[in-house]
């Protein structure tokens, strides 16, 4: 039998701690990135890592609260990167004290581009939105039915728009076609494949929350503008 009923009027703690993951997760992963790993033979950014788990966390705040909480999140995670991006930028320009040699070690790992920041807030906000409306919708759709469907089919969506534009964006022109779309392929391919292995672990958090807030929200007759903020 479907349950249903409206998110909570108050941010319970279970609520701010979600959000606060969101949040952590998609900073650390944009300061690690800089850092190329071998993962079974795949070089990837270390932020590839943790970045996935944005996804997931992504899901159980759709799952859970619906589309409309979850956007407001989405938007705030957006908002926390670009002062965490702001304060870096503003340290690098800061001029060193005397006697601290260590300003090229800083430039070469937390120096941003303007170009890669593009890359990486157009391809967070595109492939958030698309993976929390898949889920969303899919949600409806099934009748609340088979949780694994849409978090595995919302990832392949979400997680690939976020390969294809940060990969498109950030290198074009600077490196040949081929290599840019195994770039893409690799990642949505590896980022895919991590989600899809953590979707035991969603389903207890998932059903974790609920059961914890009493709350299964169905987003029916809701507008889906990414960039209207109202409950």
């Amino acid at each position: 039998m479907e349950r249903q009923s409206s998110t909570p009027a108050q941010y319970s703690v279970w609520f701010l701690l979600i959000v606060a993951v969101f949040v952590t997760c998609l900073i650390s992963a944009n300061i690690v990135a800089v850092k190329l790993v071998d993962v079974a033979g795949l070089i990837v950014p270390a932020g590839i890592i943790i970045f996935p788990i944005s996804y997931i966390v992504g899901d159980v705040l759709t799952e859970v609260y619906g589309f409309r909480r979850a956007r407001r999140v989405i938007w705030l995670g957006f908002f926390c990167n670009l002062v965490a991006v702001i304060g870096i930028v503003i340290a690098q320009k800061l001029p060193g004290a005397s006697f601290w040699d260590a300003q090229a070690a800083y430039d070469r790992i937390l120096g941003y581009t303007p170009r890669l920041l593009l890359a990486s807030f157009v391809a967070f906000l595109v492939g958030e939105f698309a993976n929390s409306y898949v889920l969303s919708r899919m949600k409806v759709a099934t009748q609340g039915r088979w949780l694994w469907t849409r978090t595995i089919a919302s990832t392949i969506v979400g997680e690939g728009l976020d390969s294809v534009i940060f990969i498109f964006i950030a290198f074009w022109g600077t490196s040949p076609s081929d290599a840019l779309l195994s770039a893409m392929l690799t990642q949505w391919v590896f980022k895919t494949l991590y989600e899809t292995a953590a979707t035991p672990v969603t389903y207890v958090v998932i059903n974790f929350i609920k059961r914890k807030e009493g709350v299964d929200t169905y987003d029916r007759n809701i507008s889906f503008n990414p960039i209207s903020l109202a409950e």
